[in-house]
């Protein structure tokens, strides 16, 4: 017991030194480079050093908190999502929720820069998130009629290629303005997010992620099975539409400011219950949001340093990463349901 202690404190130790550094690596560097003491004399004296001080302010510190802010927030709504359906391989994105959100965002941007106004940034979270619960509606529709969660996963990414499918017809028959925004954001990117932005997701994924650390409770009961769940009087239909929810609010303020993101609510997850030993919610929530900051502040310095000064998209960069953590879980599955 002692000895998962310290394990579970350095694990939380070194994601936070990787957390802080990489955080600081993300606003030094990129096509303008700026050294750590640079950016110490532009924030204590902005008049030394305006275009330094600009470029901090206005354009690396909002896309690090964002990549902070929405990384933890895929990582935790997969962690739910993989308590919601018992299988370490569910995830937002592929279950094809995160489609279902960027199909009705992209919809909904077409309409309002096709009138010639601007939707407000609780108004995009609003539409991903009725386009992850309509998905997600459609999953669980499915999960009902199957046993099989390698089925399930299948029509999940079926489900996504439908909805990325019919976003990129939406992309294409908009207006040639409004192509580009529309182009860059579906594929997938934390650029070009303000701090009214990140203030406005951070207003939304704090709140839902403490509620998600406040059933870690019944959440461990539920993964020790339904039954026993419901002898230590868990309200199985409370919880799981909770569950629910949460998951969906999450992925949906993600897929609103960023775009999709793939593999990070999958990847972390496993990663951080492999790093710490246990896969007990309140010890792992936390770091799981802390792991998916890491990761996805990660990524997109890769995206904006690796081929400087064209910038990649982040989806490509977290496949990269995340894509290869996932086909080992599902060989390891496939081991595991062999031996026994």
């Amino acid at each position: 017991m002692e000895l998962q202690r310290q394990r579970i404190i350095l694990g939380y130790m070194i994601l936070f030194v990787m957390l802080v550094s990489l955080a600081v690596l993300n606003i030094c560097a990129g096509s303008a480079d700026i050294s750590v003491q640079r950016m110490i004399n532009a924030l204590s004296d902005p008049e030394s050093d305006k275009a330094a001080y600009n470029i901090i302010t206005r354009l690396r510190i909002p896309r690090t908190a964002a990549a902070v802010v929405l990384g933890g927030a895929l990582s935790v709504s997969g962690f739910l999502l993989q308590n919601f359906f018992a299988n370490p391989i569910a995830g937002p994105y592929i279950l094809g929720i995160s489609s279902g959100a960027k199909l009705m965002v992209a919809l909904l941007m077409v309409f309002s820069l096709s009138r010639g106004f601007t939707v407000s940034s609780f108004g995009m979270v609003a539409a991903a998130f009725i386009g992850s619960m309509i998905s997600m509606g459609i999953i669980l529709i499915i999960s009902g009629k199957v046993k099989r969660m390698s089925v399930l996963i299948v029509c999940g990414v079926m489900i996504g290629y439908i909805c990325s499918a019919v976003t990129e017809l939406v992309v294409n028959f908009s207006d040639d303005s409004n192509i580009v925004n529309l182009h860059n954001w579906s594929m997938g990117s934390f650029s070009g997010i303000t701090k009214g932005d990140v203030i406005t997701a951070a207003a939304i994924v704090f709140p839902a992620c403490l509620l998600a650390f406040m059933l870690s409770k019944p959440m461990n009961a539920y993964q020790l099975g339904e039954e026993y769940a419901v002898n230590s009087g868990v309200r199985i239909r409370a919880f799981r539409a909770s569950l629910i929810l949460l998951s969906s609010v999450l992925s949906a303020c993600v897929t609103a400011f960023a775009g999709p993101v793939s593999f990070v609510g999958v990847a972390v997850p496993h990663i951080v219950k492999s790093g710490f030993g246990t896969a007990k919610p309140i010890r792992i929530l936390p770091a799981c949001f802390l792991g998916g900051a890491v990761f996805c502040l990660l990524c997109d310095l890769i995206t904006r340093t690796l081929f400087a000064p064209t910038e990649l998209s982040i989806s490509t960069v977290t496949a990269v990463f995340g894509a290869p953590v996932v086909i080992y879980m599902l060989l390891h599955k496939e081991r595991r349901g062999e031996n026994e």
